[in-house]
């Protein structure tokens, strides 16, 4: 059996830095999205929570474990990060590895709701946005889960064929905030 590596869709890229904001490419080992079948999702719970200690989120919610992260991804759906999902959950849910489907860039420091702010319709601010709630929501042109992970960390999550654009996107919000600080 062929041993893959994960490999970066941004190798290359330019991911600029500013003296407020910092963007990074995160590579994930594994990325599974899970759907519950109707009327499944507290059995979906109860085997997430056992096999690692996250439950099945709510829309616009995180959790994470030691074991693994899930985000709430959509309708009836969530993404489970950092383990394989529990053969338990078959009986109870669609289980789909999306690790090569989708990008996740990590925008960090204290300016990043200031950089957001330019490319998403979303109120960011703490009170109304607190670290562990995530969102879809458009960046720019482009569909984005947007999730805060800490005080002034986001992860923007695109689908694959994005991951340029978002990445690019990102870097002219942080230049142009730059540029007027500056002026």
């Amino acid at each position: 059996m062929a041993n893959l590596l994960s490999a970066s869709n941004l190798q290359g890229a330019d991911l600029a830095e500013t003296a407020g904001a910092h963007l990074s490419e995160v590579i994930p080992d594994s990325i599974f999205c899970i759907a519950p079948f109707a009327g499944s999702t507290a059995a979906v719970s109860e085997v997430l929570y056992e096999a690692l200690q996250v439950s099945f989120p709510q829309p616009g919610e995180s959790q994470a474990s030691d074991a693994a992260r899930i985000l709430w991804s959509g309708r009836a759906q969530a993404f489970l990060f950092g383990a394989p999902p529990a053969s338990a959950l078959a009986p109870h849910a669609a289980v789909t590895d999306i690790t090569d489907g989708w990008s996740v860039l990590r925008l960090e420091g204290r300016a990043v709701r200031d950089v957001l702010a330019r490319l998403t319709p979303l109120d960011l601010r703490p009170a109304q946005f607190g670290v562990g709630t995530t969102a879809r929501s458009e960046l720019g042109h482009m569909a984005a889960l947007i999730t805060r992970t800490a005080d002034d960390t986001f992860d923007v999550m695109v689908m694959r064929s994005f991951a340029r654009t978002a990445a690019h996107d990102l870097n002219e919000a942080m230049r142009a905030l730059a540029g007027r600080a500056r002026s």
